[in-house]
């Protein structure tokens, strides 16, 4: 990639002192432009220890997690805890614009710090805390993993078959809903700033973050005082409890095809019952239904299940591509629900040139990444390098401080950098 070609964020540096909460709000900067400098311990992030890893060889220079997280950033190491260590970072604010972290509450403050004295080194500096319940109230200062968020912002409890326990979505996500909010908040601060030359700090909240993926089961309560529930592949809110599958099993996997009332079902239903019919997999029962006035909320799980079975017969005689395809024909809402292999070879995102190649010369290869999810004409999102080593811009950064190759060799020695 070209790393000449500039971001919005350019012109600005990020210290990045976080770990997994808040990985993505640095990259999210980092992929704006931004200078995004990553802060480790000497011995180098714990999280580089977090799989998989490439080749499946366990090695803190070969996480694809931290592949992900941390591409587009250099990287430095720097003890924060020592007193030259403090002096350094000091340093370093005094040159930055954004600070982003993810300690304990409190803990920056420990060490001298934390906002009120960031902002007398750098009255314009933005400090962004992703703590998992923010900076104040009672459940500040406890600890929390991704599950714990999960389980405590209520999204756990719709994930799951209704007969089982709750379930998490497999991968961390409320970590990342918390770096994005992160990243967004940081540059409305950072506007307010443009317009004030004012610096502030943001107090981010994980669980905060990741409730707002709940809204769709607030309102519900708020409007018709019905608590979704887990439901599985089905869905209940659209009716006074009958079981709807949304996800449809076929020949080579699954689609999704949500069955609406009224108006909105209406066109869409009709169409796939003459579709059915035309393929001789209807019946008397499926012809008679008058879908202009089929009522989603009268709706009883006898006559779900006669209509249930015989779309499950249907979709299953199909595969995901002769279904997808007729249906944009017909113009019926059915989605073929993609796996990781359907994404790589997804012809969209293929024309949209998604899917960018990053050097790793230490590996001797390149690797496929993801690229920005966002275009724009003038100041492009850009994927520029891959994650860095430990302490591989040591040199270059306090160098940029006045530092030399020896200072650097007296500062390893003594557990500074």
């Amino acid at each position: 990639m070209d790393e000449q070609r500039q971001g919005p964020l350019s012109p600005y540096r990020v210290l990045d002192l976080t770990d997994e909460k808040g990985f993505l709000c640095g990259r999210i900067l980092a992929d704006l432009g931004a200078d995004v400098i990553k802060i480790e311990p000497p011995a180098g992030d714990p999280c580089r220890n977090i799989g998989p890893f490439y080749h499946d060889i366990p090695d803190p220079e070969k996480s694809l997690y931290w592949f992900a997280y941390n591409a587009n950033k250099r990287g430095i190491t720097l003890n924060i805890e020592s007193d030259d260590g403090r002096g350094l970072l000091s340093k370093l604010v005094e040159k930055a614009h954004f600070v982003i972290e993810s300690f304990p509450p409190g803990y920056m403050d420990s060490l001298g710090l934390g906002y009120a004295q960031l902002s007398q080194m750098n009255p314009a500096i933005i400090l962004t805390s992703i703590t998992p319940f923010g900076q104040t109230g009672p459940y500040s200062r406890y600890n929390a993993s991704d599950i714990v968020e999960m389980a405590t912002c209520g999204l756990m409890y719709l994930c799951g078959d209704p007969d089982r326990p709750p379930v998490r979505i497999t991968f961390p996500q409320a970590y990342l809903h918390g770096g994005a909010d992160a990243a967004v908040q940081t540059l409305v601060a950072h506007y307010y700033r443009e317009t004030s030359g004012c610096g502030q700090w943001v107090d981010l909240s994980i669980q905060q973050a990741a409730f707002m993926t709940t809204f769709n089961a607030s309102w519900f309560w708020e409007l018709n005082k019905i608590n979704l529930k887990r439901a599985g592949a089905w869905r209940t809110g659209l009716t006074s409890g009958v079981l709807q599958r949304q996800i449809w099993p076929c020949k080579d996997g699954y689609i999704n095809m949500p069955v609406y009332g009224g108006v909105l079902g209406a066109r869409t239903n009709r169409l796939l019952a003459e579709w059915m019919d035309r393929e001789d997999m209807s019946d008397d029962f499926l012809r008679g239904i008058d879908w202009d006035n089929f009522d989603m909320g009268q709706l009883t799980q006898e006559v779900w299940s006669k209509i249930e079975e015989l779309m499950v017969r249907f979709f299953k005689s199909h595969t995901k591509e002769e279904l997808y395809s007729e249906a944009l024909r017909l113009n019926i809402m059915v989605y073929p629900v993609s796996t990781p292999k359907d994404i790589a070879e997804n012809e969209q995102l293929d024309s949209r040139e998604f899917w960018l190649q990053i050097d790793h010369p230490e590996l001797g290869e390149t690797i496929t990444y993801p690229g920005p999810a966002v275009r724009a004409s003038l100041t492009p999102m850009l994927l520029r390098k891959r994650a860095p080593h430990i302490g591989e811009h040591n040199q270059e950064v306090y160098g940029e401080l006045g530092f030399s190759r020896d200072d650097l060799i007296v500062l390893k020695q003594s557990g500074v950098v």
